[in-house]
C-alpha cells in the first residue's frame, strides 16, 4: 500500500511539473476525460469505427446516386493511361495534354509517348540540379535551412508541368513503343531510395573537398580568387564523375534511351520526332495559373529549386481568383485542348464511383466535431495542397455557370468512372490549385502580369508541393 501510494504521489508531482510547463495536469486531465461520455450513441461508433475503416462509415447515405455523367462540353481523347506504383502523375498528364493535340492533329488513334523516356532524362536532370546546388551552396553551413533541405530533397520522382516542358524541349519525345515501360518505371520508390542515398553522399563529399580545398588558401587576394576557381573546377569535374554513376544506375532501371529511332518509314531522333509532331514551343505555347488564396491575385511567383533541370525553368504561375481560371478553362475545352491540372485528389473523393464532391462523406457527423477551416487556412497549416496531376477535359455548363467537371486520371482505365474522375463545381473551388492553358486562351491583362518581375519564394513554401 506504501509503494502504490508513493506512486501515487510521484505521479501527482509529475502532472504539477507538467502544468507549470504547459503540460497536461490532472485537473486538466480530468476536464478532459469528459470528451468521451460513454454514451449509447458513442458506444455504438466506437464499436463501428474499431472494426471499419473511418471513410467507409463516413459515407453519406444521401448522395450515394451516381452523379449524371453527361457534359455539355469535352475534349477527344483516346485512351487511358497508368501510372501504376509511381509519382510521375505530372509526366502522364503533361504527356497525355501533349497526346491529345497529337491525336486531334494527327488521327493518331490510342497513342502514348514513352513516359519512361522522359523519365529517364528527369531523373538525370535532377540529379544535376541537386549536385550543382550543393556546389553552389558550398560556403553555406550544413545546417543552413537552403542546404538542409536540398539534402532532405535530394530527387523524387514528382514534379510539375514545367519539367515536361522543358525536357521535352531539350530531349525530344518517342512514342511508348520505343522505350516501353519497365518493372521499376511502373515501381520507382526502391530506385528512389537508392539514387537519394548515392546523391546525398556524393553531396557531403562535394563539400568536403572544398572544405579540404580552402584549407590551402593563399593570402594574396589575386592568388585566393585562382585558387578558389580551380577548386570549384575540380568540384564540377567531380560532378561529372558523380553522374556517371546515376547515368549508370538509370539505365539497368530504365533502359538506355534512344538516340534515333524508325517512324513512319524514315530516322529520326527524339528532337525531330516532337517538332515534327507537335510543332511548337512548348516553353512559351503554356501560361501557368495557381488559385492561392494566401498570396496577392494578379502577382506572378516562382518558387526556388521547384523545377527539373538546373538549366531550366522554375515553376513560374500567376495567382487568379477562381472565377478567372474557370473562364479560361472553359474557353480550352470548347476549343478542344485539354490541359494539365493538379488538386489535392485524396480529398471527398468516392474513388469506385469517381466522384469528387463535398457531399460524399460526413465525417463530422461520425465524429462529433466541426472541421471549420477554408482554403486558405488549409493551406498555411499544410492541411491541403497540390498533391496529383490530371488531365482537364470536360464540363458541364448549366445556365451559363459550370456544375460539374472532369479529369481524364492515370490511374488505369478501371479506376473512378471509366479512368476519369468527376468534380463538382464547389469541389474545385475548394481542392483544385494548378492549371496550364494555351497562352491563346489568356485574356490580354493577364498576360499583361507576366511582365512582372516574379515574387521568388523559397523552397520550403507550402507551394512547392510536385504533384505525384
Amino acid at each position: 500500500m506504501k509503494k502504490i501510494l508513493t506512486t501515487f504521489a510521484l505521479a501527482l508531482t509529475c502532472l504539477a511539473a507538467a502544468a507549470q510547463n504547459g503540460g497536461i495536469t490532472q485537473g486538466m486531465l480530468s476536464d478532459i476525460s469528459k470528451g468521451w461520455t460513454g454514451s449509447s450513441d458513442d458506444k455504438a461508433r466506437r464499436n463501428a469505427i474499431a472494426a471499419t475503416p473511418i471513410n467507409t462509415l463516413s459515407v453519406n447515405a444521401e448522395n450515394a446516386a451516381m452523379i449524371d455523367t453527361k457534359f455539355s462540353d469535352r475534349v477527344k481523347t483516346k485512351g487511358i493511361t497508368d501510372q501504376k506504383s509511381s509519382g510521375r502523375c505530372w509526366l502522364f498528364t503533361g504527356l497525355n495534354v501533349l497526346r491529345a493535340a497529337a491525336i486531334d492533329k494527327w488521327d493518331l488513334g490510342d497513342f502514348q509517348f514513352s513516359q519512361n523516356y522522359c523519365f529517364f532524362w528527369d531523373q538525370l536532370e535532377k540529379s544535376n540540379l541537386f549536385l550543382q546546388a550543393i556546389i553552389d551552396t558550398r560556403n553555406k553551413p550544413i545546417d543552413d535551412r537552403e542546404v538542409d533541405w536540398l539534402f532532405s530533397h535530394p530527387i523524387g520522382d514528382g514534379g510539375t508541368f514545367t519539367g515536361v516542358a522543358n525536357l521535352v524541349t531539350k530531349y525530344g519525345l518517342v512514342p511508348a513503343s520505343v522505350m516501353p515501360e519497365t518493372a521499376v518505371s511502373n515501381s520507382t520508390s526502391q530506385m528512389r531510395a537508392h539514387l537519394s542515398t548515392l546523391l546525398r553522399q556524393d553531396g557531403l563529399r562535394l563539400r568536403d573537398m572544398w572544405e579540404q580545398g580552402m584549407l590551402n588558401m593563399p593570402r594574396n587576394a589575386n592568388a585566393a580568387k585562382k585558387h578558389a576557381a580551380s577548386i570549384e573546377a575540380l568540384l564540377v569535374k567531380e560532378k561529372t564523375e558523380m553522374l556517371k554513376e546515376v547515368y549508370h544506375i538509370l539505365a539497368l532501371c530504365l533502359g538506355v534511351p534512344p538516340s534515333e529511332f524508325e517512324w513512319q518509314g524514315k530516322t529520326v531522333t527524339p528532337v525531330q520526332f516532337y517538332q515534327d509532331l507537335l510543332g511548337y514551343d512548348l516553353e512559351n505555347n503554356y501560361v501557368m495559373l495557381m488559385n492561392d488564396p494566401c498570396r496577392e491575385y494578379g502577382k506572378v511567383y516562382e518558387i526556388q529549386y521547384d523545377r527539373h533541370m538546373y538549366d531550366g525553368q522554375n515553376w513560374l504561375y500567376v495567382n487568379l481568383p477562381m472565377e478567372r481560371i474557370k473562364e479560361m478553362a472553359i474557353a480550352s475545352i470548347k476549343a478542344n485542348k485539354a490541359m494539365y491540372f493538379s488538386c489535392d485528389v485524396a480529398k471527398y473523393l468516392d474513388r469506385q464511383k469517381g466522384v469528387a464532391d463535398l457531399a460524399n462523406f460526413d465525417y463530422e457527423s461520425l465524429l462529433g466535431v466541426n472541421f471549420t477551416m477554408d482554403k486558405k487556412e488549409r493551406i498555411q497549416t499544410h492541411a491541403s495542397g497540390s498533391s496529383h496531376a490530371m488531365t482537364l477535359i470536360a464540363v458541364d455548363i448549366k445556365d451559363e455557370k459550370p456544375v460539374k467537371w472532369m479529369v481524364e486520371n492515370s490511374w488505369g482505365a478501371s479506376s473512378g468512372y471509366k479512368g476519369n474522375i468527376i468534380m463538382t463545381d464547389e469541389w474545385f473551388d475548394n481542392y483544385m490549385f494548378r492549371l496550364v492553358v494555351e497562352r491563346q486562351f489568356v485574356p490580354a491583362d493577364v498576360l499583361k502580369m507576366l511582365d512582372q518581375t516574379p515574387i521568388l519564394l523559397p523552397a520550403w513554401d507550402p507551394m512547392y508541393l510536385p504533384e505525384d
